[in-house]
């Protein structure tokens, strides 16, 4: 039996919830955690003031996954095709900084993982990516209601009409990487 080897990974794809229920479906992947990440203030900001774009903060999800399982660039790559990685500070309808496609790695290692699958990746859009890569200086967990979000609230509109059809296409991408 092979030891687990967990490691974190740090991604803001645009709404949490959308980037939360692409990853809780991924093999290897250990956790999903809905929350914040690379504002300027101060202190645990609530899902109101990130909704304000005055922190600076992104949602984002934080990921424990196994490196024994799925590498870190599969990972990249499974983020950077589920989401649009070139559209400034916006995904679909939702604008403002706190929807910015980021990676915040966790060491150097990630960071040139990041900057190679940006490399590989830019050739195939239309556009060229503008994820941020920033390193991780805080995380905040977001409030309980927005864990697990798309498994509690399906029915719910947003789910309906923006999380559906967002894994529709990473099942159809990524077949190979899901769980079953």
């Amino acid at each position: 039996m092979t030891t687990k080897k967990l490691q974190q990974a740090t991604l803001g794809g645009g709404c949490f919830w959308c980037t939360e229920a692409v990853f809780q479906e991924v093999k290897g992947i250990e956790k999903v955690i809905s929350g914040y990440s690379g504002g300027n203030v101060p202190g645990h900001p609530t899902y109101r003031e990130i909704c304000s774009g005055l922190t600076g903060h992104a949602e984002v999800i934080q990921i424990t996954f196994d490196a024994n399982t799925i590498s870190f660039a599969d990972i990249l790559v499974v983020f950077m095709t589920t989401h649009d990685p070139t559209t400034l500070n916006r995904q679909g309808a939702d604008r403002g900084t706190q929807y910015r496609s980021v990676v915040f790695y966790h060491d150097d290692e990630q960071k040139e993982i990041a900057e190679e699958v940006i490399k590989q990746l830019n050739p195939y859009y239309e556009n060229a990516i503008v994820t941020e890569l920033s390193p991780l200086d805080a995380f905040y967990e977001a409030e309980k209601e927005h864990q697990d979000y798309y498994k509690n609230n399906r029915e719910q509109g947003y789910c309906s009409f923006v999380i559906t059809p967002k894994l529709a296409k990473l099942r159809a991408l990524h077949a190979d990487k899901l769980k079953s």
